[in-house]
């Protein structure tokens, strides 16, 4: 026969009283009151859990705070999860992650936390206009929306009038950034999918442009413009040093002197400066070597080596070359980056080993097991390619003032 349980009243309840060890008063189907020796009371619904048959307790909150009336309310609802075999404290547990993804799994909270992983994939300055870019276009109307609530339509709204602005580049990169983090919610377990997937379709695609650069035979015309070019002396050294060398604007215009290695001759880019995240090693042939000595009175005591004009502790802005070739006459035929496809297209021509020209470019293999067993940097097979590569830059200059100076050439 089962054993009758009385039901709790309040009057029985307030007249419990603590002693040396907790004990529990039952109110039946599951619903008990655990006293405590400091005189707390608080409420549990034990029960037995679907599948696994293991019992469990479920805490509804201390009395008084919570009534009897109340308890039995919130078991009678813990029951009726039972009979659907759904576990109560699992289903409080996932309504309690809900509630916190409305409030901490924002948009911007979640993009916080992927872009402090992106950054250290990217350089410094990359890193600075993805993160300016949300700020700027995603943000102001997206950024305090729940994660979950982020619907493809309601993207593709908010991205509308930078479509409609023509900036189809930024709109490119900002779906790209949008997808990244998405799918970085999704590996956290944050959502269950990324709904932007295929926002790309929605909206128009760039056009693509190459960057613009001379032919290998337009090479003296630029030295020519260089040597009588209005300009001062650090953006002329500059843009010279960066043809010499074939790297990336930013990467010519940060350089520092910390990085010239003089006893090897090599320019030593560190990792967390270069696009690939990999150190990059650039032999010193004796034309750059000459722009280093020119350069050095002006800011040999200083950290870079292409001071800017406005604040000599920082260095040259990566746009200053840009702006200097345009001023030559150069608009829309050269940018400063495409002083590397005037390399490249220059050493190719003359029959150079492609990994050699590619490893001096600071390209990664895009064939991944490739470029996971080839870590050579060949640089030992560079030094004479890039001595010719330099001559041959010498040797467009004659009847022009290099900074680098040759036997026919002024040094000025």
């Amino acid at each position: 026969m089962a054993k009758i349980i009385a039901k709790l009243t309040d009057k029985k309840i307030k007249a419990a009283t603590p002693e040396d060890k907790e004990y529990l008063l039952y109110d039946g189907d599951g619903l008990r009151l655990r006293v405590k020796p400091t005189g707390s009371k608080l409420w549990l619904f034990n029960y037995l859990r679907p599948f696994t048959k293991k019992r469990t307790n479920l805490s509804l909150g201390a009395y008084p705070t919570v009534t009897l009336s109340q308890a039995r309310k919130a078991t009678m609802d813990a029951r009726a999860l039972l009979a659907q075999n759904i576990d109560p404290k699992e289903h409080r547990e996932e309504q309690q992650r809900q509630e916190i993804a409305l409030t901490e799994h924002t948009v911007e909270k979640v993009a916080y936390q992927w872009f402090e992983l992106k950054k250290e994939q990217v350089t410094e300055g990359y890193a600075t206009d993805i993160w300016r870019s949300l700020e700027r276009h995603i943000f102001p109307k997206l950024g305090a929306t729940p994660l979950s609530k982020i619907t493809a339509p309601m993207v593709i709204d908010a991205l509308k009038p930078i479509e409609a602005s023509g900036s189809l580049e930024t709109l490119k990169r900002l779906v790209q950034r949008l997808n990244e983090m998405m799918n970085y919610a999704v590996n956290c377990g944050l959502i269950h999918a990324n709904p932007l997937s295929g926002i790309g379709a929605a909206f128009k695609k760039p056009k693509k442009n190459h960057m613009a650069a001379l032919t290998p035979d337009e090479l003296p015309e630029l030295m020519q413009k260089l040597a009588y070019a209005n300009i001062k002396r650090v953006t002329r050294c500059l843009i010279e040093w960066q043809l010499h060398t074939m790297t990336r604007p930013a990467e010519a215009a940060a350089a520092r002197w910390d990085e010239i290695d003089w006893d090897n001759e090599l320019w030593i880019i560190p990792a967390e400066r270069t696009k690939k995240r990999r150190e990059h090693r650039i032999p010193l042939t004796e034309q750059m070597l000459a722009i280093l000595e020119v350069i050095k009175p002006i800011s040999g005591h200083r950290d870079f080596i292409f001071p800017s004009d406005r604040d000599p502790q920082k260095p040259c802005n990566s746009q200053t070359a840009n702006m200097a070739l345009k001023r030559m006459g150069f608009a829309d035929r050269l940018v400063s980056h495409g002083l590397r496809s005037l390399a490249s297209t220059t050493l190719n021509e003359q029959g150079f080993d492609s990994d050699l020209i590619e490893s001096a470019l600071a390209h990664v293999d895009d064939n991944q097991v490739r470029s996971a067993y080839n870590r050579t940097d060949y640089i030992e097979r560079r030094r004479p390619m890039m001595c010719w590569w330099s001559g041959h830059i010498e040797q467009a200059a004659k009847g022009s003032l290099s900074v680098t100076g040759t036997k026919q050439l002024k040094v000025i």
